[in-house]
């Protein structure tokens, strides 16, 4: 039998070249606007991998033109100065593709080709080279290759936030104690917190037309207190006390109403056993209280037709305005919660959470504990009553706080929101019968809450072993 001709080999393209046909193949591609969505999805998925393949191309270049000292000859300062002269992406911009590409070419060869093959992005790329920066002079070159392997197979399933999280812990990967991997995390948060109080500027320039306009950078900790404060303030939740209290008022005077009606149609005048005239009232009295509170609540919100920009500056000035000035070194504005167990607060350097998905070092954590608005949970302290049963409607302080140290992000599959932004939801509903207890409550931030209420969409909800919720939402047909 005749064997089929072996089909021609492509020939290998330098990467110059490569780089000119994916242009030419790009100049001859359709528009994406007329995609079906899957095919949509799909261009997503290998654009994203595309561009990954093509800025590790770039790095590359980076590294060989760097070897070079092109800078020298051409007169500019250095390899980053010549970059920013080249291109658009301006001096800081440089100054970072540079510093990646030296350290893919210098120690990470396993980020390296992975950055090739398209299997991370150059955020990731960027984590694992600080991670394996700040690395104790004590890691040998085997630990490190360890680390660097087991950092590349998690960024193909994890963000770059979380991969940063998780690296600060991965002297794991390389067999280290658990006393080693605390001491490690903690230098590195204390680290990056020294670097952030010396990066902190405040800029103000007046505009002489009524306005004043500012800049700044703060640390972390100091950013989320200010972030949390305003989208409080900017919620539309501001609007649902006014609206559930006169809600609850016209509820009162329908239930009211129904009793005497209900009292009055019984035979003799006396209560009508039999039937459940007043409770059915009082049911469909509830549900209309309900809808009617978010109703009132969503048109007061949309009627300040403002932007999100604009309501957050508005929460801010409002900020501004009540801030205390008898004594300015008092309570902080908002509380954050602090997630730690009682060695952590007395002698260990183990990080601590924040709700807001954070970490800060343990000497920060106990630093925070003194201060009247930050919130310490404690675990294994003194406790609260958590759970209220039918007593009220709404969860507690106290709850919540419970439920920050549960949860690290939103119970909705898929949603990294943290728990801090999270409403309270009720997973057997209140008004049906649903008991306000902490074993009831779901953390879900806003889009999601929304989305548990409506009719388009139904949930499941199961229970891992740590007892968190966890929510799977499935559009009805």
């Amino acid at each position: 039998m005749a064997l089929a001709p072996a089909l021609p080999v492509a020939p290998v393209l330098g990467a110059d070249a490569a780089v000119r046909e994916v242009h030419a193949v790009l100049d001859r591609a359709g528009s994406a606007g007329d995609l079906g969505v899957a095919d949509a999805a799909s261009v997503i998925r290998d654009a994203e991998r595309a561009v990954a393949r093509l800025q590790a191309l770039k790095l590359a270049a980076i590294a060989v033109v760097d070897r070079a000292r092109v800078a020298d000859r051409t007169g500019h300062t250095g390899t980053a100065a010549w970059l920013a002269h080249r291109g658009t992406g301006g001096g800081a911009g440089a100054a970072r593709d540079l510093e990646l590409a030296t350290a893919l070419e210098a120690e990470l060869p396993a980020t390296k080709d992975a950055l090739a093959r398209g299997d991370l992005t150059t955020q990731h790329a960027t984590v694992i080279a600080r991670t394996a920066e700040q690395l104790p002079p004590c890691i040998t070159a085997s630990e490190r290759a360890r680390i660097e392997a087991s950092m590349v197979a998690k960024a193909a399933h994890v963000d770059p936030g979380r991969l940063a999280r998780e690296g600060r812990r991965e002297l794991e990967a390389a067999g280290r104690t658990q006393a080693e991997v605390d001491a490690h995390e903690d230098g590195v948060l204390r680290a990056q917190e020294k670097a952030a109080m010396r990066a902190t500027r405040l800029v103000m320039s007046d505009n002489h037309d009524g306005t004043v306009t500012g800049h700044f950078t703060v640390p972390v900790l100091a950013g989320t207190i200010l972030r949390k404060v305003v989208q409080q303030m900017a919620s539309p939740r501001r609007f649902a006390q006014k609206a559930a209290k006169d809600a609850k008022a016209e509820l009162a005077a329908t239930t009211a109403a129904a009793t005497t009606i209900d009292a009055t149609a019984a035979p003799g005048g006396g209560r009508d056993r039999g039937g459940g005239g007043a409770n059915e009232v009082t049911a469909a009295a509830a549900t209309a209280q309900r809808e009617a509170v978010q109703r009132e609540v969503w048109a007061a919100f949309r009627a300040e037709d403002l932007t999100w920009e604009q309501k957050y500056g508005q929460a801010f000035v409002e900020l501004l305005e009540h801030l205390p000035t008898d004594h300015l070194s008092g309570k902080v504005a908002a509380t954050i919660v602090v997630k730690l167990d009682h060695d952590q607060l007395t002698h260990d350097v183990r990080a601590a959470g924040l709700d807001t998905g954070h970490d800060i070092s343990a000497s920060a954590a106990r630093r925070l504990a003194c201060g009247a608005g930050i919130l310490p949970a404690v675990l294994n302290g003194q406790s609260q009553v958590l759970d209220l049963g039918r007593a009220t409607r709404f969860f507690t302080e106290a709850q919540r706080v419970a439920t920050a140290v549960t949860y690290d992000t939103c119970a909705a599959e898929g949603c990294d929101r943290p728990s801090a932004w999270a409403e309270l939801h009720h997973e057997d509903p209140w008004a049906l019968g649903g008991d306000t207890n902490l074993d009831k409550l779901i953390p879900l931030c806003g889009s999601d809450h929304t989305r548990a209420h409506d009719p388009n969409y139904s949930h499941t909800i199961t229970t891992d072993t740590q007892g968190r919720k966890h929510v799977t939402f499935h559009r009805r047909p």
